[in-house]
């Protein structure tokens, strides 16, 4: 894909040009979700006209910083080094009013990190763990760019009944794909995806895509393959949760395509009072695939109270991604045949499962959740796509914790000080979590046991405006060689501001 390149004066003016906004406004025309999925509160009405398709579309602002600290318990300034970040930006996006059901949406997104003193030196963006996601290391090592421009929504979409139809640049949230804008350009996929609710409480969405554009990138790449032709690592699929041995480079050794879709099709279904059921399927033609099937059931305890048993199952399937890229997602199995000394069970299968379950206690402005997830020993859980195989039941802030043999348990707190009249738009979220990971995996790429704290305080200012602060720390069991490798303490802090 051609990458577009605009000026910083000409983004700067594009992003500011509407942020007046009306006093009397007193609903945002957009509110952000704890997960920072954007809920339109406000959309254009349908028209009868071209014209007034463009004239009484709508425009939609958010300007946000970033910044980001990471140090490390034992830094030794070759493998990790403590770390920092900086990112200001926003994007505006603009709808078109419906026509017969058609419309257009068109959402670009500007990131910089201008101030030297905020961010590592062009040399050492490889250290940068969390506040990656507000530069493109690509465009850093190749052209000392720190500037993202990105055309990430663009998008045709037909309405009729209750069913949706997209085509384009656009947003896909399912249990393994999702949008994740907690940094500063949200992720991204590009083809035809279409959501019905014409069943009643039931959703039907199913999505085919030919490309994605993570976080950190700023033109679109394969949905899978790790590398590029020249090997560079950071201008494919470089997610934290890539398969490093589905690589330009083994594809093409065993005579594969390196261009793949991605496809999706999931169904949520809440007929009976109380019970929700969710089925998500996900492949990657002629590479691997993955089932998942989840159930919660929310029984009312009196006094305010309720609590909600969730289980979630997943199975993946090994479509011939195994055989190049092997079961570890570090991709060190690529092609071994000592999968034992890897710990592995066996080394060219993309097969694995896992299984999880929670209970949600609920009262008033307080939740509380114990998760427990096991990763089956067989192949790690290929996800790069954003969504998180362990998600909502034991998944942390940066957390990868769907290798394969991994054990986790995870006790979370939620606190709306706002709705308990204590302080207004205040919110708190605590978690801590045990992860047990496979000694014996190590040596392709596994961490050590360790445990998590991450602690969310987020206050919002006026209906437009939040600040958020959250601060992550991990303490770890040394690895078999006897270092700390995986211990240490991370900081964020960020500001949204919605027009």
């Amino acid at each position: 894909m051609k990458r577009i390149k605009i000026s910083t004066a000409v983004a700067t003016a594009v992003l500011l040009l509407t942020t007046t906004v009306s006093a009397e406004d007193a609903k945002p025309k957009r509110t952000l979700k704890p997960n920072m999925n954007e809920v339109y509160n406000t959309l254009p009405t349908s028209v009868d006209n071209f014209a007034d398709a463009f004239t009484k579309g709508m425009v939609y602002g958010h300007l946000r910083t970033n910044v980001f600290r990471w140090d490390w318990d034992s830094p030794d300034n070759a493998t990790n080094a403590d770390n920092k970040a900086f990112g200001v930006g926003g994007s505006i996006i603009y709808k078109t009013a419906p026509l017969y059901g058609i419309s257009a949406t068109a959402g670009l997104y500007y990131s910089n990190s201008p101030f030297s003193g905020l961010r590592e030196d062009n040399a050492d963006v490889g250290f940068v763990k969390s506040g990656k996601d507000t530069f493109s290391r690509y465009d850093v090592k190749t052209e000392g760019d720190w500037e993202m421009v990105v055309l990430a929504q663009s998008y045709l979409q037909y309405d009729v009944a209750k069913t949706s139809l997209k085509y384009g640049r656009q947003f896909f949230e399912s249990a393994l794909t999702a949008s994740n804008d907690t940094k500063m350009i949200p992720n991204a996929f590009e083809g035809l995806s279409v959501e019905s609710k014409d069943l009643p409480k039931t959703t039907l969405k199913a999505a085919f895509f030919t490309a994605q554009k993570l976080r950190d990138h700023t033109t679109f790449h394969d949905v899978i393959t790790f590398k590029d032709s020249s090997g560079n690592s950071w201008n494919g699929n470089d997610d934290s949760g890539a398969h490093k041995g589905l690589s330009y480079d083994n594809f093409n050794k065993a005579g594969e395509d390196t261009e793949h879709d991605l496809v999706v099709a999931a169904l949520s279904n809440a007929s009976i009072e109380n019970l929700k059921l969710d089925f998500t399927y996900t492949a990657v033609p002629e590479v691997l695939s993955s089932a998942i099937a989840e159930i919660n059931y929310k029984i009312n305890l009196g006094g305010g109270y309720t609590l909600t048993p969730g289980f979630r199952y997943m199975e993946q399937f090994d479509n011939g991604g195994g055989e190049i890229g092997g079961a570890s997602l570090s991709g060190k199995l690529a092609g071994s045949t000592s999968a034992a000394a890897y710990g592995y069970q066996e080394g060219n299968t993309l097969d694995g499962s896992a299984w999880m379950a929670r209970l949600v206690l609920g009262q008033g402005p307080l939740t509380l959740l114990v998760g427990y997830s096991d990763v089956a020993d067989e192949a790690d859980l290929v996800a790069p796509w954003r969504g998180f195989p362990t998600g909502g039941y034991t998944r942390a802030m940066a957390q990868l914790n769907w290798v394969a043999n991994t054990q986790s348990t995870m006790l979370e707190a939620k606190y709306d000080f706002g709705k308990a009249n204590i302080l207004k738009g205040f919110k708190t979220l605590a978690r801590y979590v045990i992860q047990d990971f496979d000694e014996a995996k190590q040596s392709a790429g596994a961490i050590a046991d360790n445990k998590m704290i991450h602690i969310d305080l987020v206050q919002q200012l006026t209906p437009q405006l939040d600040a958020r602060v959250r601060f992550g720390n991990v303490n770890a069991d040394n690895r078999l060689d006897g270092s700390d490798k995986d211990s240490y303490s991370e900081y964020r802090f960020e500001i949204n501001y919605l027009f």
